[in-house]
């Protein structure tokens, strides 16, 4: 069985406005041995921001930002700007975020064109309300669960491109409640109403997975971009499940398929790791730890994660090992 080492907190709340209540959920972009690591701050009080943070190495801190790089600046996201993730493709940093208005909860998009400014480019999912997602999605071969919530808004959220085209198209996942969504576009103009729509009436064909185990009965979603390696999209996400009548989120794992990544190949039936240590087990939420980026140091790989919605730690993992333990778990149906 491959073994998670822990690697310990890497960085805490400070008493700077923007992050005094806490810092979790990071995005990772690694280039050579720098890592740039957007993790988002919350105030006391609520509010999200996106501060800024470069390691040498996988862990070591070189500079931490005294601002926030990206705040909230429209309607959409007057309660916050939460849980970035980042990839590069070609010459474009994409980087997707929840923008929160108080009532919807939903996947925006920023790019950069060289990692110090970036350009809000919007919500890049439907917004519609529960009663408006009912009335378009079609039923066949959806699990009910889909159907069970009795929310007035739809949150869409949990957006995580893939750092490269496949076949021509841009991939990225996505979650409406209990599962992964995986989409494809040529261009981002192609994210309109019409899209939506069209997507929504074939629900069932863009499922990736559903919750199957109990560590993730709850939901599942979207966590680290998927990295690429000879064996497929190695994807790490969390679950949600009860333990002892408790919510508890733990990352998991799952291959896809390299040239058609709506296949899942491969998924381990237990988590990858779950809360253990105390700073995973208390803090603002309880019992969470949410994998959200990754880098890779030799054979070693790196998971970047929030505790608790309170600090942010570091696991590692032997890929070699990780890759083999998903092959043994080889998924029927794929």
């Amino acid at each position: 069985m491959a073994v998670i080492k822990r690697e310990g907190i890497l960085l805490r709340a400070t008493d700077l406005y923007f992050e005094n209540g806490g810092v979790f959920n990071p995005a990772v972009y690694q280039d050579g041995e720098t890592i740039h690591l957007f993790y988002r701050g919350i105030q006391n009080g609520g509010v999200s921001m996106i501060g800024y943070c470069r390691l040498d190495g996988p862990k070591s801190i070189a500079y931490r930002s005294s601002q926030p790089v990206i705040v909230p600046e429209f309607f959409y996201e007057a309660f916050g700007v939460e849980d970035p993730r980042i990839v590069k493709i070609d010459d474009v940093w994409y980087l997707t975020y929840t923008a929160f208005d108080g009532a919807y909860a939903l996947g925006s998009l920023a790019i950069s064109h060289d990692l110090k400014s970036f350009i809000k480019k919007g919500i890049i999912v439907p917004r519609l309300s529960y009663d408006q997602f009912l009335t378009l999605a079609r039923r066949e071969n959806v699990p009910e669960s889909y159907f069970s919530y009795s929310d007035s808004t739809l949150w869409v959220k949990n957006v995580v491109f893939f750092p490269r085209p496949i076949n021509g198209k841009l991939y990225f996942l996505h979650r409406i409640r209990p599962g992964i969504l995986i989409a494809a576009i040529d261009d981002l103009s192609q994210l309109n109403e019409s899209f939506w729509r069209h997507y929504l009436e074939d629900f069932s064909r863009h499922i990736l997975m559903n919750p199957l185990y109990p560590h993730e009965s709850i939901y599942i979603g979207g966590g680290c971009p998927p990295i690429e390696t000879k064996k497929g999209w190695l994807l790490i996400y969390h679950g949600t499940g009860y333990e002892r009548g408790h919510l508890v989120y733990s990352a998991c794992a799952a291959l896809l398929d390299l040239e058609d990544p709506n296949k899942v190949i491969a998924r381990l039936p237990y988590a990858l790791y779950g809360p253990r240590e105390l700073w995973e087990r208390w803090g603002t939420v309880n019992n969470v730890v949410f994998p959200s980026g990754t880098a890779l140091f030799g054979n070693r790989l790196y998971i970047y994660y929030g505790c608790a919605d309170t600090c942010i730690g570091i696991a590692s993992i032997d890929l070699e090992e990780l890759l083999q333990e998903l092959r043994d778990h080889p998924v029927n149906d794929s």
